[in-house]
């Protein structure tokens, strides 16, 4: 029974994480070998990728005239940029073993990320296995080499820098992150609370100048060919995915799933749910009502130093990954390179909402069979949303009770 005891302590003491991240580091990274070695490649998006990264090479800007097998070119000008440089690593993207190989030591080095982002949150052992067992994940980058790997990478980069207030390096990587993919953008709402509270107004837009600065300096070469084919294509907000494809909503009818009604209602089920965060969770770190949080904006506050100090590692990390879900529960679809938003935010989430360890592992093992259904199945398709929703409610529940001391520390009981 001490054994036991001892064990169990272990387990829920965050000091402890230190010395089992290397162990599953390593496990992990034997693992991508293993399935580079055992598993069949399989092609879906790389020579699309390859064939447009090409027609760049050749001179063409105009993002209206770049096209792939898979169709036109629809991520912004960074994504060019990453696969213009795989390019010419895999032997003009012939080399699948090379490119596999590249995409395995991403996989590792954005864990070592995520798993830092973690500690930094005082987030126990127990949860950790949950962030390496993903049988989706792991073909999403070793055998899809999918541009949400880059994307997600420079997201979880973002967020560890500005865990140690490194807000400028910070909102580099975030930029670079929308650069490669627009999914990034989900988390804009709440990264300018955490902004505007962690460094005040005027920092907070000089911060927002430098996303939008490297964002045109992304796009520079495509703006001067059709500036509005580029961002049309690059940040296509209208696009509509097939029904067929969708791993989300598929338990609706495809004539709901495709209406505009179900389209309006999802964006004010998002929005309604963004003020109800911002409002409620998103805005303690100010200690103060919603109304004198917006004066915020207009005049920076004698205690602008102690609100910076509240904005935690943990505060941060729960209101940057709660958005993310938050805009993956209302997307109408959802893909299944999407999970790679999804699943290094999960296991947090699930902590942070202060369910019982078993149930965590439940939920997780609840997603993740959703998610490894091909193709999407009523059932399936609503373990997604309804995992997502668990996942939402749960942190609202969690975090309820969550303050800042006089330091500027947190107070709950997940921190201690």
């Amino acid at each position: 029974m001490d054994l036991i005891r001892k064990a169990l302590d272990i387990s829920s003491d965050p000091r402890y994480a230190r010395w089992l991240c290397p162990l599953l580091l390593c496990a992990d990274a034997a693992l991508c070998g293993l399935i580079i070695w055992k598993i069949p490649y399989t092609e879906i998006d790389w020579n699309a990728y390859m064939e447009q990264v090409e027609q760049f090479i050749d001179g063409e800007r105009d993002y209206t005239k770049i096209k792939g097998g898979t169709g036109p070119l629809v991520y912004p000008g960074a994504h060019v940029y990453v696969y213009r440089l795989l390019y010419s690593l895999t032997g003009q993207g012939t080399n699948i073993l090379a490119a596999q190989l590249l995409f395995a030591a991403l996989y590792v080095a954005v864990l070592v990320v995520v798993m830092a982002c973690y500690r930094k949150a005082k987030v126990p052992p127990y949860v950790f296995p949950m962030l390496i067992l993903s049988k989706r994940l792991h073909s999403i980058f070793v055998l899809r080499c999918f541009n949400d790997c880059f994307a997600v990478g420079a997201f979880f980069v973002a967020l560890y820098l500005y865990q140690k207030h490194l807000w400028t390096a910070g909102s580099v990587f975030y930029s670079l992150a929308v650069g490669i993919k627009m999914s990034a953008l989900l988390a804009l709402p709440a990264l300018g609370l955490v902004l505007l509270q962690g460094v005040g107004v005027d920092r907070a837009l000089t911060q927002a100048m430098i996303m939008v600065y490297l964002q045109l300096v992304f796009a520079y070469p495509f703006m001067q060919a059709n500036i509005k084919g580029y961002f049309s294509r690059a940040f296509e907000l209208t696009r509509v995915f097939l029904y067929k494809w969708t791993v989300n909503w598929r338990f609706v009818s495809e004539e709901t799933f495709l209406s505009k009604e179900f389209a309006v209602a999802l964006l004010v089920a998002h929005l309604a749910l963004l003020v109800f965060f911002a409002a409620n969770r998103w805005i303690k770190p100010a200690q103060r009502s919603v109304p004198d949080t917006i004066r915020l904006i207009l005049k920076e506050p004698a205690d602008q130093r102690l609100i910076s100090r509240r904005v935690n590692p943990q505060f941060i990390l729960t209101t940057m990954l709660s958005a993310i879900a938050i805009g993956m529960l209302c997307a109408r679809s959802l893909h299944y390179q999407f999970y790679a938003w999804i699943a290094w935010a999960t296991p947090f989430l699930l902590w942070r909402a202060g369910f019982h360890p078993i149930l965590q592992y439940v939920i997780w093992g609840a997603q993740e069979w959703a998610w490894n259904v091909y193709p999407s199945t009523n059932a399936s398709s609503m373990a997604v949303v309804a995992v997502l929703f668990v996942q939402i409610a749960g942190v609202w529940w969690g975090t309820r009770t969550d303050v800042g001391d006089k330091e500027g520390h947190a107070v709950h009981p997940h921190a201690e």
